[in-house]
């Protein structure tokens, strides 16, 4: 890839093409964290993994007895790599020992955010995931040619306002796309 012509899709959602294939993908909604010349990293953010932070919380430390404020909070499916790996998009009040500023939204990977999550000292508004997805250079743009992805940039209400099941209609409706009229079915002209 030439990289003079290369954009940045970092801060972007990736929404996916009704015939989008790949069951990791398929009806889904990803944060695009990073993005370069070298690959992409994003966080799948509509996809419920059926785990919520105080599991989390009790996972990470068993003697835990104080009562976990959000202990409710949805933690997502965030991709198909690094699973048992925890990732937390959050509003950037807060910075930890790992954390990227993505511009209008933090990603940490710390343990703290979980734990001042769970203490109610956390970040205003966060979303905890596990795992990410991945793409080597070039691939997510072969991807995009491929019309297995709708781009658009993001928006913080979508991320952290909306119910996960509402994510994905509302980033295409906001690009004036009605989802459920688009083909399944794959093409070229």
């Amino acid at each position: 890839m030439n990289d003079s012509t290369f954009v940045s899709l970092r801060n972007h959602f990736l929404i996916a093409m009704p015939h989008m294939a790949d069951p990791n993908f398929a009806h889904t909604l990803t944060y695009i964290c990073e993005h370069s010349a070298d690959g992409a990293m994003g966080i799948v953010i509509n996809r419920a993994s059926g785990l919520d932070l105080a599991d989390i919380i009790e996972h990470l430390d068993s003697e835990a007895s104080a009562p976990v404020h959000n202990s409710q909070q949805a933690v997502y499916a965030g991709g198909p790599v690094q699973t048992d790996r925890g990732f937390v998009l959050h509003s950037p009040s807060h910075h930890y020992k790992s954390t990227l500023d993505i511009g209008h939204v933090f990603l940490s990977t710390s343990q703290d955010v979980l734990f001042d999550i769970a203490a109610g000292q956390g970040p205003e508004q966060s979303l905890i995931a596990l795992g990410y997805a991945g793409w080597d250079a070039g691939q997510l743009e072969a991807e995009i040619l491929d019309n297995a992805w709708l781009t658009c940039p993001a928006e913080l209400d979508i991320l952290f306002a909306l119910d996960a099941d509402t994510r994905l209609a509302a980033a295409a409706t906001r690009m004036g796309v009605d989802l459920g009229l688009l083909s399944s079915q794959a093409g070229h002209a």
